[in-house]
């Protein structure tokens, strides 16, 4: 989720717009309550307790009680900070006092990397803990989290696999094609034919409707897309010289000039609103959003949507389960992640919440494979996805990814949105992050 964002998924990071439990509940929540011998005071059972945030979905899909039915002497205890924004500050503190830290930490693709290359020694390596198969991931997924001498602090729950969704009913209203074969092909291999398309849908637009629905989704799905982002393989900082951001950044200037996407932040209420009332006609679509499209959206818009691909594939969100050293049920935690992100597992919370699986043996099970969605109707979104995911690039991921890309979307294109020039809002965005950077 991420996303997140998950920084959007989750996250998506990501998930809902108030962040009212506060960044103390991590802090709050590493005792279980247990005696000393590690047992809690509920019938001798150990609680293993994770930090999380947003909606991870193993509650919501069932996974908590199947595994306490298979470990009857076990007790699963979720602590939740809504928005990753609250929730990776205070588990930063906590790694660096090492200290207050739960069972098990989720952690945030935009965070891996600082996190691999500052904390990784609080961190159990879980490459060498039982029932762990490396080949079972994406293998850029398991290198995420993988330092340079090979440990690797987490295991991969999900992946965002780019794909765009679209109403194929406002699609049809504006002269566009609704099947996802002919839709995907407006745009096949190129941005630039989606923002094309935008200029098509615009001709004919169902009255109140944009294209898309906001700068900062189509930025974000175009970068998804390319090998370099914003750190080069060395560590330097380059997204102000990576010309692929720069042609990005200017592509969603000139949609939003352009009037094709949406003047929203994601995210924020005024942007779920857009949804609920069917204001825009495609979504840079990872598959966690369809969960979040679900959530927002009225139910006369059930069936009405479709998933084709995207002009080029490209990953948004996903998260990583681990383990501090110092938690009280270690050995019970390394398990329960084990199980927690098997192909088996992940292929359900993919069928449930729509967390598509980081684990490439999960693609050819039914959960995944027969996989279908309210809002989507009969479109077979496991397969779908699956496709994209096979292409997705490997990508460099640099320690203060989230930092540049809220940047670029909320303190950038958003901008164009409110009349500022693209020139403006280059320049505010890249003054911000920068100030932000040298914190």
């Amino acid at each position: 989720m991420r996303a997140h964002t998950r920084s959007a998924r989750n996250r998506a990071v990501v998930l809902a717009a108030v962040a009212s439990l506060g960044a103390g509940l991590l802090a709050g929540c590493a005792d279980d309550g247990g005696d000393d011998d590690g047992s809690s005071s509920g019938g001798g059972k150990t609680t293993i307790t994770l930090g999380l945030f947003g909606t991870q979905g193993f509650k919501e899909a069932g996974l908590y009680k199947e595994y306490e039915k298979l470990n009857p002497n076990i007790k699963i205890q979720e602590n939740v900070v809504e928005r990753n924004e609250n929730y990776y500050p205070a588990l930063v503190n906590h790694l660096t006092t090492n200290s207050g830290l739960q069972d098990v930490q989720a952690i945030e693709v935009g965070n891996i990397a600082e996190v691999v290359s500052t904390n990784a020694d609080k961190l159990v390596d879980m490459s060498k803990v039982a029932g762990v198969d490396k080949s079972k991931w994406v293998d850029w997924k398991w290198q995420q989290a993988t330092t340079k001498d090979g440990q690797t602090i987490g295991l991969g729950t999900d992946i965002g696999p780019m794909a765009i969704c679209y109403r194929k009913d406002l699609f049809q209203q504006a002269g566009l094609p609704a099947d996802r074969e002919a839709v995907g092909q407006l745009w096949a291999g190129d941005w630039n034919k989606l923002v094309a398309a935008g200029e098509t849908y615009k001709k004919k637009a169902p009255a109140g409707t944009t294209f898309m629905d906001s700068p900062g989704g189509l930025l974000n799905a175009i970068v998804s897309s390319e090998k370099d982002k914003y750190y080069d393989a060395s560590g330097e900082v380059i997204y102000k010289t990576n010309p692929a951001i720069k042609n990005a950044f200017d592509l969603t200037a000139k949609a939003a000039k352009e009037g094709l996407v949406g003047a929203q932040t994601q995210f924020q209420p005024a942007w779920d609103t857009t949804i609920a009332k069917s204001k825009f006609a495609a979504i840079a679509c990872p598959p966690w959003m369809l969960g979040y499209l679900k959530g927002k959206s009225s139910p006369d818009s059930a069936g009405k949507w479709d998933v084709a691909a995207a002009p080029k594939s490209g990953n948004w969100g996903g998260t990583f389960l681990a383990v501090p050293k110092n938690g009280k049920h270690v050995k019970e935690a390394e398990k329960l992640i084990t199980w927690l992100t098997a192909p088996e597992q992940q292929a359900k919370l993919f069928a449930v919440q729509g967390s598509f699986p980081s684990s490439t043996a999960a693609y050819d099970l039914p959960q995944v494979t027969g996989a279908k969605n309210t809002m989507t109707g009969d479109a077979p979104i496991g397969k779908i996805f699956a496709e994209a995911a096979k292409a997705i690039p490997t990508q460099v991921i640099g320690p203060k990814d989230q930092i540049i890309q809220q940047g670029l979307t909320d303190n950038g294109v958003i901008l164009v949105t409110k009349g500022k020039s693209a020139k403006e809002a280059w320049e505010t965005a890249t003054k911000t992050i920068d100030n932000n950077l040298e914190k």
